[in-house]
């Protein structure tokens, strides 16, 4: 799903810029924050950054398995065989 933000510029002088983009992410639109032109931040709502800060890297998901020594298979200790390309 694409979503699309509305792109808001940090170099007007807007009275309630933030306001505006807070009330955006409240009501689920996000607004990407530039600055001269390049985009530099995103204003989007605690829930969806909440959602977002929960999705687990691989590397928590692999310490988390319920897996004992036991349930893996043995080491091949053997050397690895060289390949002709």
């Amino acid at each position: 799903m694409t979503r699309v933000a509305r792109e808001v510029g940090t170099d007007g002088g807007r009275d309630g810029l933030l306001s505006s983009v807070v009330d955006d992410a409240m009501r689920g639109e996000p607004s990407i924050i530039t600055r001269y032109g390049r985009p530099e931040a995103v204003g989007l709502g605690f829930e969806e950054w909440d959602r977002l800060a929960r999705v687990p890297w691989f590397g928590r998901l692999l310490m988390s398995a319920p897996i004992a020594a036991k349930d893996l298979p043995p080491r091949n200790r053997k050397p690895i065989r060289g390949l002709k390309l």
